[in-house]
This record gives C-alpha cells, structure tokens and sequence, in this order.
C-alpha cells in the first residue's frame, strides 16, 4: 500500500473519529449480535450430543417407586432406570443397562455394553463387532410408547435450550438493528460533514484552479465521490469489522470443538488475507479509470447543456454525441474488467474452498479416522459454524469493490481538499481614496503565453479610465487583477500605494464593483440576485 493510499485511510478514520461514539457502540452492539449468533451451533451441539443421541449413555438401575419418584427415573419392565449424567456422586447405583440403536429401531439392552462397533440385529439378539471381535447381546426391541418414555426426562431440556436458542436469534436481530441504525446514520453525518468542507473549500480556491478544470468534474467529486465513500463506513466497515469477529469467534469455538476440525478451517485466515491483497492490486487501477470516466461524463453532460445553443448553431450535435459515445464506452469497459474480476474472486472461489473442506471432514469421519473421536453433535456444530464462518467471507470479498472504489473516491476529495485555497478574511477595511497604479506587470494565464507585459500607468482619485482595445488586448485581465482574481507573475499593482498582495482579498473588494460581461443569475428572486441575501442591503 503507498503512503498516499495510507494517508487517505488516516484522513477517513480522522472523519470518523468525530462521530466515534456511535461508531464505537454500533461496534459493540455487532460484536453482541455476533456472539449471540453464535451461540446456536454450540447449543444445538449440546441438544444432539447430549438430549437426543444421549440416550445411548448407561442407564442404571434406580431403587424405589412410587409418586415422588425422581423425575429423570424411567420406567420399563417393573423397574425405573436414570441416565449415567443424571446421577449424583453420593447416589448408589444398580445394575448397568443400555438403550441402542439399530437402523431405525432402538432396542433395550440389560446389560453393559462390552464394546461398541457395527451393530446387527437378528432373532432378539444384538451383535457387536469390530477388529476382529465379537459380542451377542440378548435385547428387547422398545415401542414407541417405551421409546418415548426414555427421552421424556430430556423434553424440559430441550425446551429451554431451544427457548434459549430462539432468544438468541431475536437478541441478535435486536442488536444488528441498532448497529445498522446507528452506523447509517453516522455514515450520513460524516458524508454530510465532507460534502459541507469540499464545498467550502471550493469557496476558498483561486479562480484559476477552474480555468482548466470542468465544473462537472468538480460536481462529481462532490456528490458521486461523496456518496461512494458513505458505503464505506456503512458496508464496508460493518462487513470487514463483523467478519473479523465472526472468524476469530469461530475459530476459536472450533478448537474448543476438536482442534483437528480446527486445523482444517485455519488456513482461510491466510488466504482471505493474501486474498484482499490480490484483489486490491488489480481493482485499484481499474475503479482509479473508472472514477475518471465518470467526471468525464459529467463535465461533458455540464458543458453540453451550457452550450447547447453554441452546439446547434454550429451543428455540432453528432460530433457531440459521438464523443460522449467515447467516453461512455470506455466507462463501460472498465466497469465490465471490475465486474469480470469480482466474478472471479468473489462467492464462487469461496464455495469452492468451502466443499474443499467439508468433503475433508466427511471423508475423514467416512474413513474412520474422525468417527470414533468426533461425535455427530460436533459435526454438526464444524458444518454450522463453517457454513458461518464463509458468510462473511464472501461478505467480506463482496466488499472489496466497494472499497476499493470508496477508497479511489476518498483520494479524489482529498485531492480536492489539499489544494491550496485563500482563508476568508473578516472584519472592514477603512475606505481608500482610490489612486490606483500598475508597475510593470507580466500576466500569463498559462506558463510562456503572456497575456500582459510590462503594463505600467495610474488612475488618479476621481479620474475615469477606459481601457480600450480588441478582443483578447488584455481589458480583461487587466481587471481580473486589480480585483485579485489572478496575482501578476511579475511587477505589482498598488492602490493608495499599498501592494494589493497585502490586502485579504476580500477586504479589497468590499469597496469596489464590477459588472460583469456575461450576466448570471442564481436560482432564486430578483432582489436576491440583485443582493446575494447580504443581510446589509435593504429592499
């Protein structure tokens, strides 16, 4: 990144900073969402691990019966069972027993199992093999009557955690509500912040700053590039802020998972980040020409309707079109080289990493080598939080355009901003007598074209002076900087024998009045035309 492009960022960041306390609780309130969010996958983990497929926990044999009964005490057969988590340290246990499933049917095991492997039913006795060993079990298939009185001691359960669940996902729409509200709206505030400062600068400029530059151009930085900078703390920020959270939160849910699992799902760490950098290098020159088309356009769209009478006296509407066919093709084969490359780079790439991953996972726990170690609650839970932790994945590669454009744009206003510009003056100047003189002036608008040279003479207090001469002898100029709309290369201009570089430019023009060859009227009433709403001039 060039120091340019980290300047722009501390200058953003520095806008930023003045509305950073909605910023910072719209942050908090997206990490909150985010935890809460995330908190499902590990509750569900719970639910199938430990409620649903828990049944095949030992059960033992309880003493006693009766109305007040344990709760988590089963019935089956004249006797009550509770499941081997339910137990108290001091509590004794009876006999060991099993509940276990076999295809679809579960069946009643009266006691311990031996060791577990494939499991085959035939004539009411149960085999269990693996690695060469054998066990026959003699077991009692369950109704569904008897099924169901073996989970009812897990229902409560499973109702609080699915409530939990379900109170997760409306705290977490309660808090990405209020960060989108409030990064909205501070987006807005800082955009209407720029737009307030790029306009008041431009109030600042030097009239030649605009001698070659169009006025669409300025509009377009403005307005267009303004507005492609509110993404960027509106999508961009919150993407690359709630992706960040949601990776590292995932990950490290995921070694608390299984670390092997984890180890699969760290290296997207590295490739999304080698990822940005890729992407950034060819997207920079391509939103940089993009940009630049656009104020194109818009300066030609700008001069177009001021000179439309020029361009029909002179027929020169199809050379008009024409041109503006130019720039609006090359604007669009720039734009189809971005979308070509976000097309490439963005949510595909991801899915095809992501199946990289999950046929690992499944061909690992297919092969064996994950199965006996990794239950099917945690592979349930690994799927959940990878099929999460590559939403902002592509959220954040779907981004990048925008902020790579967003970054262009931010360059572009500051670019606008660093120039140069005069500081309004306040306060009155005494009125002068007005005996004005030039001492050998040298003017030229552009470098080696002298519109003036060595200009020299004076008019006395109350004298008047016409300046004669053909179109382009000078007349003009030579007002242009009696009034300091330009400053002379050499010689200098007095008045009352003061040099008018001394003079704020405009207290200088607080006493003098120019009408202009070429009226112009601003939007508005006549008297505000006649006053420009100087609250000093009466009607």
């Amino acid at each position: 990144m060039t120091a340019r492009k980290k300047n722009t960022g501390l200058r953003l960041f520095q806008y930023a900073l003045l509305f950073r306390r909605p910023i910072l609780l719209a942050l908090v309130l997206l990490s909150l969402a985010v935890c809460a969010e995330l908190a499902g996958p590990y509750i569900a983990k719970q639910m199938i691990d430990r409620n649903i497929l828990g049944i095949e926990y030992p059960w033992y044999e309880t003493a006693g019966a009766g109305e007040n009964q344990d709760k988590n005490a089963v019935l089956y057969d004249g006797k009550r069972y509770k499941r081997a988590d339910h137990w108290k340290a001091d509590e004794a246990k009876g006999p060991e027993v099993r509940v276990l499933q076999v295809g679809r049917s579960y069946y009643f095991v009266g006691e311990p199992l031996r060791f577990d492997g494939t499991r085959s039913v035939n004539g009411g006795v149960l085999t269990v093999s693996t690695s060469g060993q054998q066990a026959d079990y003699s077991v009692q298939k369950l109704s569904l009557e008897e099924l169901y009185a073996f989970y009812r001691p897990e229902f409560r359960t499973l109702l609080l955690l699915a409530a939990s669940c379900f109170g997760l996902i409306v705290l977490s729409a309660l808090f990405t509500y209020g960060q989108r509200y409030l990064l909205q709206t501070s987006a807005n505030r800082i955009i209407a912040r720029m737009r307030t400062d790029v306009f008041a600068h431009v109030q600042r400029l030097p009239i030649h700053y605009f001698d070659n530059l169009p006025a669409g151009k300025v509009v377009s930085r403005i307005t267009n590039d303004t507005e492609s900078v509110r993404e960027l703390y509106v999508a961009v920020l919150a993407n690359f802020f709630s992706g960040t959270i949601y990776m590292i939160a995932i990950l490290g849910a995921l070694f608390l998972l299984d670390a092997r699992l984890a180890l699969l799902a760290l290296p997207m760490l590295p490739i999304t980040y080698v990822w940005i950098i890729v992407y950034r290098r060819f997207a920079a020159k391509y939103n940089h020409e993009i940009r630049s088309r656009l104020s194109d356009i818009n300066a030609m769209i700008n001069e177009a309707i001021q000179g439309l009478p020029i361009i029909r006296a002179f027929r020169r509407q199809t050379h008009t079109q024409e041109e503006f066919k130019r720039l609006n093709r090359e604007h669009f084969a720039f734009q189809n080289k971005l979308l070509s490359l976000n097309s490439i780079t963005s949510h595909n790439l991801v899915n095809v990493f992501r199946n990289v991953i999950f046929i690992s996972v499944i061909w690992l726990f297919g092969a064996g080598w994950l199965g006996t170690l990794v239950t099917v609650g945690v592979l349930y839970a690994f799927v959940d939080y990878m099929n999460r932790m590559f939403q902002p994945i592509v959220g954040i590669v779907n981004q990048l355009s925008n902020l790579e454009t967003a970054m262009v744009s931010a360059e572009r206003v500051f670019e606008l901003l660093d120039e140069d510009g005069t500081d309004v003056a306040t306060g009155r100047l005494e009125r002068y007598r007005g005996d004005v003189s030039f001492e050998g002036v040298h003017f030229a608008y552009k470098a080696d074209e002298k519109v003036l040279k060595d200009i020299t003479f004076g008019a006395k207090q109350g004298e008047t002076v016409a300046l004669v001469g053909h179109t382009g002898s000078g007349k003009s100029s030579i007002l242009n900087l009696l009034f300091r709309f330009y400053d002379p290369q050499q010689g200098c201009i007095r008045i009352d024998g003061r040099d008018i570089r001394d003079i704020p430019r405009q207290l200088l023009r607080q006493h003098m009045g120019i009408v202009l060859q070429d009226p112009f009227l601003f939007t508005g009433t006549i008297a505000s035309n006649v006053s420009l709403d100087d609250p000093a001039i009466s009607r």
